[in-house]
């Protein structure tokens, strides 16, 4: 594994650490909960990441993203979970840095890589939220995140798959300048 494919897989590992940290405080009680996700309650939030973690599983096992996943079978609690487990195993498996092919486009598979762990983390949050807690993104993982997202987020994608820009008093902590960007 060469030195980027090991940093993106290392950023998506310390994303996804994060997120089932979040996914551990879901109960079956709270799914009707409001996310910070318009229109999405947490059960639509842990589908949507569901999704997006299969995607992001079958870019590291087959090199290839297919758009229209199938819809999840099972209760959403522990897909999700699981779904984490099969993410990471798949990626700290890679052993070449092969290209990953997503609809037309062409990427690098430490560059899928840190944009998964952009979302993973980010939903991580939101999971945090709707279920009642503030949990901030680690400093170290939020402060790199963010250095990947100014590059990878682009005009383009907002708004639709991110919010605005929020502005922020003061700086405010590293997790707060990601999730500000994120429009969160």
């Amino acid at each position: 594994m060469d030195v980027a494919l090991r940093a993106g897989v290392a950023v998506l590992e310390r994303a996804v650490a994060y997120c089932l940290g979040s996914l551990s405080l879901v109960t079956p009680a709270l799914l009707g909960a409001p996310t910070p996700c318009a229109g999405w309650d947490l059960e639509c939030l842990l589908e949507h990441l569901i999704d997006s973690m299969a995607a992001l599983r079958e870019a590291a096992e087959a090199g290839r993203v297919t758009l229209a996943a199938p819809p999840p079978s099972g209760g959403v609690i522990p897909l999700a979970r699981d779904q984490a487990v099969l993410l990471l195993g798949a990626w700290v498996s890679i052993r070449d840095n092969s290209p990953v092919r997503v609809d037309r486009a062409t990427l690098s598979a430490p560059l899928v890589a840190g944009a998964g762990a952009i979302e993973v983390a980010a939903h991580g949050w939101d999971i945090a939220r709707a279920c009642g807690h503030l949990r901030p993104i680690p400093a170290d993982l939020a402060d790199e995140l963010l250095d990947l997202a100014v590059v990878l987020i682009r005009p383009g994608d907002r708004p639709g798959r991110f919010a605005r820009p929020l502005h922020l008093v003061g700086g405010g902590t590293a997790s707060e300048r990601l999730l500000a960007f994120l429009g969160r």
